[in-house]
């Protein structure tokens, strides 16, 4: 799982976005921040509260221009039905990528081989493909968009501000750090 600092793979896939079919691919990220969020399966249970909780906060990511794309080894077409049969699916309106061959869940290091489905797995991509923060769960472990939001904060004032990096629950407008000699022992 060394998969931070390194450059995601190359991929196209099916999606489902805003009531239409898409193809997707790794070129489609180029110059913008991303976060895939991979999860198990749809018409599950903890799923579709997490995916519920990321379009509630959509259009925070948004603002920061990041896209998000979640990611199951459920096809597009599966992911249209249950777009149109969930009141929780039903207001997603981001990237919805079908990997019925499980070719970017493995990518990603996330695939349960034996059930051919993928962990819960978050990764945050910067606009040149570099997964710059990642975060996998066990099966009965929600996660929460806020957190994530916090952590893409993070990572954008990370790569604009050389130098500094951000501390522990650090939020957006709090202060960070220079690492230097001058800080050993002093934190």
């Amino acid at each position: 799982m060394a998969l931070i600092n390194t450059q995601i793979k190359p991929f196209t896939a099916q999606a489902f976005k805003n009531g239409e079919f898409i193809e997707v691919s790794d070129k489609d990220l180029e110059g913008k921040w991303s976060v895939f969020f991979f999860y198990p399966a749809d018409f599950t249970f903890v799923c579709p509260t997490e995916l519920g909780d990321l379009a509630d906060h959509y259009d925070e990511f948004q603002k920061r221009g990041v896209e998000i794309y979640s990611v199951s080894t459920d096809t597009h077409f599966t992911h249209k039905a249950w777009h149109d049969s969930s009141e929780t699916i039903g207001k997603i309106q981001y990237t919805m990528i079908g990997d019925p061959t499980g070719r970017i869940t493995r990518n990603f290091d996330v695939m349960r081989e034996e059930q051919g489905l993928a962990d819960r797995g978050t990764f945050v991509v910067d606009p040149n493909g570099v997964i710059q923060a990642m975060e996998i769960t066990a099966e009965g472990i929600g996660r929460d968009a806020e957190d994530l939001l916090r952590k893409v904060k993070a990572a954008q004032y990370v790569a604009n501000h050389p130098g500094e990096v951000c501390p522990a629950a650090w939020k957006e407008g709090e202060t960070t750090l220079a690492p230097s000699l001058d800080l050993v022992g002093k934190i």
